[in-house]
């Protein structure tokens, strides 16, 4: 299995600035090669590859008395970038992911280089090409063969290490029995983040709201500043890690459940939601996105396959709200004002989020019978009112 682990870095001011030149280098590469595959298709009609024709720059642009400075860097930090590019193109080019455009790498956002040759790592230090060891925080061990270390620096300033292992225990294999009673559906929701088909709903914390009145005091603090001065990039460093708080906190948050979720179940089945579609609602575009929907289903995914467990997607265009999950009647409309109904067939009294948790577990269950897994109803599955031959 392959393990990575995230670990903060304590580099020195001298380490400091090699870092700073080589982060420097490698957005260059990334940059430059971004301009000259898109100016070679605009005036030529020629489309280049950033993995084999903007490699062979490299070695040239060494030699040469303008660019000489990037032998200072990581040769192989240099040439991910142009792999990082080259995969940018072909997400925006593949029509399953819908990305934009690639787009050029700012100084002021996030720095990250990749390195995987001379790299090791110790019980209070990491070691790259080109550098001294570097002081690290290592609060988790991994055991295994050290494959890649990627440095980053955030916004704020501070430098992280993410170690990739490659480990002796071999990724366990997918459960083939499955109890009904450990399969669990979720709903997604802004009032409640989540809610189970058990009943449970985890409430929303809603971080960006509780930290909204600070954010909006030293974002106005930055707003008047003038621009280039030093007032305003202590200004921007403040906002900047205001945001980084929030992140932290949601990322802790959704951590610590998804654990929670996966170890208590077999099978987790989620509903695949159009968050790009929904972000264009004005009015709960910024509620959604602090949600994040999308990471919590990522952390869902990786910690379910670490442990041979599954997680099901449904389809987006299931309609789980407006069928009842008792006798499968489904209603015309159904607005998100409307919290409880009932079902105009069998008379039973639905809570919507918990009615809506019950039909993706029932759709999740036939989605694993369909794959070949055993689904014993050992706990008491509920009575479905669609035919074998219908499923």
């Amino acid at each position: 299995m392959l393990k990575a682990t995230k670990i903060r870095i304590y580099p020195t001011t001298e380490q400091v600035a090699f870092l700073n030149r080589q982060f420097g280098a490698v957005r260059f590469c990334y940059n430059t090669g971004l301009r000259i595959m898109s100016h070679r298709y605009k005036r030529h009609g020629q489309s280049l590859s950033a993995k084999h024709d903007i490699k062979k720059l490299l070695p040239v642009a060494k030699k040469s008395r303008q660019y000489g400075w990037l032998k200072e860097a990581d040769s192989m930090a240099l040439q991910q970038s142009c792999i990082n590019l080259d995969q940018a193109f072909q997400r925006f080019f593949d029509p399953h992911q819908k990305t934009g455009y690639p787009r050029f790498k700012s100084k002021r956002g996030k720095q990250s280089s990749y390195h995987c040759v001379g790299v090791n790592a110790g019980d209070s230090w990491i070691k790259v090409p080109k550098l001294g060891p570097i002081k690290a925080k290592v609060h988790r061990k991994v055991e295994g063969r050290l494959k890649s270390i990627t440095l980053t620096r955030t916004v704020t300033g501070k430098h992280y290490a993410s170690l990739l292992y490659e480990t002796e225990q071999v990724a366990p294999a997918l459960l083939k029995d499955v109890d009904a009673a450990g399969v669990v559906g979720l709903d997604m929701g802004l009032s409640h983040l989540a809610i189970d088909s058990t009943g449970r709903k985890i409430a929303n914390p809603r971080f960006l709201k509780q930290a909204q009145k600070n954010l909006k005091r030293k974002q106005q603090a930055l707003a008047r500043t003038k621009k280039g001065s030093a007032h305003r990039a202590r200004a921007r460093l403040l906002v900047a890690k205001a945001h980084e708080r929030v992140a932290n906190a949601r990322n802790d948050f959704q951590h610590k459940l998804s654990r929670q979720i996966v170890d208590d179940n077999q099978a987790v089945i989620v509903e695949t939601l159009k968050v790009k579609n929904m972000m264009k609602n004005a009015k709960l575009a910024k509620h959604i996105g602090d949600a994040s929907w999308h990471a919590l289903t990522a952390k869902l995914d990786y910690k379910a396959k670490e442990q041979g467990k599954h997680l099901v997607k449904i389809d987006p265009w299931f309609a789980s709200s407006k069928t009842c999950h008792v006798c499968q009647h489904k209603m015309d409309a159904m607005p998100l004002s409307l919290r409880s109904w009932e079902c105009p067939a069998c008379h039973t009294q639905h809570d919507r989020d918990i009615n809506a948790a019950l039909n993706i577990k029932h759709q999740g269950i036939v989605k694993l019978k369909a794959e070949g897994l055993s689904v014993s109803a050992h706990g008491g599955l509920r009575k479905s009112g669609m035919s074998p031959a219908a499923a």
